[in-house]
């Protein structure tokens, strides 16, 4: 037990999707100009990634890989991701219009999103068991969350801050990423599995 919760912090903090394998950057830049925007996008892509990374799993070891049909693949992860990112716009439009409104256009560019894509790759070629794909799901979207969560607060930090001209913009948000990567990189001695 002790090995699966050293996996799920590494995946959080020294495995990175985000600072360390520079995955899911387009979202993390353009959804992280408010914390409730933030909140959102993680949440969401953290409910897409599990439910997603559960059913391909399924998919493919109980159809794709039984029947040879190995080469559609990432024809059907990107159904099915696209299949429950439509799925969650509807859920929301009807129960939290609040919070579909705040997505916007974030929403549906979770399909394009390339961490959704690649957890489930991931898994399956680094050959996880059903349990060690659902840790490296949760943990995965975990630390897209907590990275997200940590920049957009530290960015809305910024905008009432007098920052000089020069670095105003994208200097200054370069500058802040390159230092939430270097502190999470203190972590890497931390964790040895």
């Amino acid at each position: 037990m002790k090995n699966y919760f050293l996996f799920f912090i590494s995946n959080i903090l020294v495995d990175n999707f985000i600072l360390v394998k520079f995955l899911s950057l387009c979202p993390f830049t353009g959804a992280s100009n408010k914390l409730e925007t933030s909140i959102g996008i993680s949440l969401a892509t953290t409910f897409v990634v599990f439910i997603s990374t559960i059913f391909l799993w399924c998919i493919n070891f109980l159809i794709l890989s039984p029947f040879n049909l190995i080469y559609l693949r990432i024809i059907i992860y990107m159904l099915i991701i696209s299949f429950f990112v439509q799925f969650l716009e509807i859920i929301l439009r009807n129960t939290s219009p609040f919070l579909y409104r705040i997505l916007g256009i974030f929403l549906p560019l979770i399909t394009t999103n390339c961490a959704v894509l690649a957890i489930p790759l991931f898994c399956l070629y680094e050959n996880y068991t059903f349990f060690e794909s659902i840790i490296y799901a949760c943990s995965a979207s975990l630390g897209f969350s907590l990275v997200i969560i940590i920049f957009s607060s530290i960015r809305e930090r910024i905008l009432l801050s007098d920052i000089p001209v020069i670095f105003n913009g994208s200097p200054i948000i370069l500058i802040t990423i390159s230092l939430i990567s270097i502190s999470f990189m203190g972590f890497k001695g931390l964790i040895r599995i």
